[in-house]
Formats: C-alpha cells, structure tokens, sequence
C-alpha cells in the first residue's frame, strides 16, 4: 500500500515536470519572461503559471475523474484553440512593444501626484521606482507607523498586478487545454478515483517545480544580454515574440481547420 502510493507520487511528480516543458508551455513564459531581468522574479512567474495551470487541471481532471464528465470534441478543440490565441496576443503584445508599456504602467512604485516627499524616480532594468516611496512603504506609512511587509510581499509588489495575473491566466489557459489529456491518462493507469485526484494533485505540485526550474534557466541569458549586449537582449525579445506568433498561428490552423472546428465535423484526441 506504501509502496503504490510512493509510486504514485513519485510518477505524477516527475511527469509534471516532464508536463512543464511542452512547447506551447516553454514559448507562453518565454514570450512573458523575456522582459525579466531579476531570475527570481522570473522564477516567480514559473510558480504562478504553473498555480494557474495546477487549479485548472485538478477542477476539471477531478470533475472528469469522479463524475465522468465528458467534454464534447468542439468543446476539447475550443479549449486548445484558446491556447493558439493567446499565444498569438502574447506575441503581438511583445512585438509592438505594449507588452512592456503595459509592464511599467502598471508596475507600482511612482510618485503619485501632489506627493511632496526628495524621493526620485529612476528605473532598475524593467522597474521604475521611488527611492522614498519604496522606504515608505517598506518601513512605514504616511503617518510613521511601521508596517512590516515580508519578502514575498515586496516581491509581489515589485511585480504589480498585470505581472501576477498574466502568468496566472496563461496558466489557466494552459491547464484547460491540457486537463482532459491528463485525466483520461489518469484514468487508464489508476483505478481508485480517491488516489486519481491524489495523483493529479501531485502532477500539478510537479508542474509548478519543473515551470519554476525552467522560466529561471531562460530568464538568465535576457538578465546577461541586457546588462551588457543591449542588442542581443532585443533581438532575443523579438524572436521570443516571433515564435510565439508563429506557434499560436500553427495551433489556430491545426484545432480549427486541420481538425475540424470550424467545419461541421469536428475531430479532438485529447492529448
């Protein structure tokens, strides 16, 4: 008993990490974290991709797993079309430039008006920010209170809300596509639906690790080049932006033509 639950762990961990580095996954945060020039943060988006695609795969693997749901082969194919679309807005986004506007615009840490504080704004890489801002609301409020922020919140902070929610939709995104392939593997291999969900639980655990490993290891070479070849840093931006487009374009032809979508005669094999 030990043992096969052991085994079921260790299997759904690992091919969750496996699971992490699908094409469409590793070109979805390559697109987002080509702009990263902190590996931890971009570490951090790998976890909130894979949260997003962890919450998606177990709701909808579970609901197939314990209720039998059947997904119906427009609907299979509307959820991996979705994938092709957001990769194509992810690529048109970075190639026009909007996607790091959006970044900057919605990253906190300016001045706001009428604030009267010999704080300066300047930028940090991607991040622009108040040094008497940042002591501010560190350290304490407009009052001089102290109010205590851990680590992980000035992360997030730092990051902003459009950084946090995009990995986390991309995420959801993905994990939809992905939930039926998933289940109906789970569904061959394990019997007892308890251990099913256990399983699938596990497999997203894995995802999250495996996203983590792999958006740290790519934002390396975006952190290097932008602090010393500005040229190769846009270069690499710009052929992340044009593999995504491509990508979403291929995934839009094969779910609504090549399969059927858009036909009357639909085709979907999850997988």
């Amino acid at each position: 008993m030990i043992v096969t639950l052991f085994s079921i762990v260790a299997l759904g961990f690992f091919l969750g990490m496996r699971h992490a580095t699908d094409p469409d996954h590793v070109i979805a945060v390559t697109t987002i974290v080509s702009r990263q020039r902190d590996v931890r943060h971009a570490a951090l988006v790998g976890v909130l991709w894979g949260v997003g695609h962890t919450v998606t795969i177990l709701l909808v693997g579970s609901a197939i797993i314990l209720f039998g749901l059947v997904i119906p082969p427009r609907m299979g194919l509307t959820m991996e079309l979705s994938v092709g679309l957001m990769l194509i807005l992810l690529g048109v986004l970075s190639l026009s430039g909007m996607m790091q506007w959006i970044s900057e615009t919605l990253t906190p840490g300016r001045l706001s008006v009428g604030d009267h504080s010999h704080g300066h704004d300047h930028r940090h890489w991607n991040f622009r920010h108040s040094h008497a801002a940042e002591r501010r609301s560190e350290g304490q409020d407009g009052r001089g209170d102290k109010v205590p922020i851990g680590r992980m919140g000035r992360i997030f902070r730092r990051l902003g809300v459009y950084q946090v929610v995009r990995p986390l939709a991309v995420g959801i995104v993905h994990g939809l596509a992905g939930s039926a392939a998933v289940a109906l593997l789970v569904l061959t291999t394990i019997r007892i639906p308890a251990w099913a969900v256990v399983y699938l639980l596990v497999f997203g655990v894995g995802t999250i690790a495996g996203m983590m490993l792999i958006t740290a290891a790519i934002a390396v070479p975006f952190q290097i080049s932008a602090n010393r070849f500005a040229r190769l840093n846009r270069g690499l931006g710009l052929f992340s932006g044009l593999v995504s487009l491509g990508f979403g374009l291929f995934i839009v032809y094969q779910m609504g033509f090549a399969n059927g979508l858009f036909s009357g005669n639909p085709v979907w094999h999850p997988r």
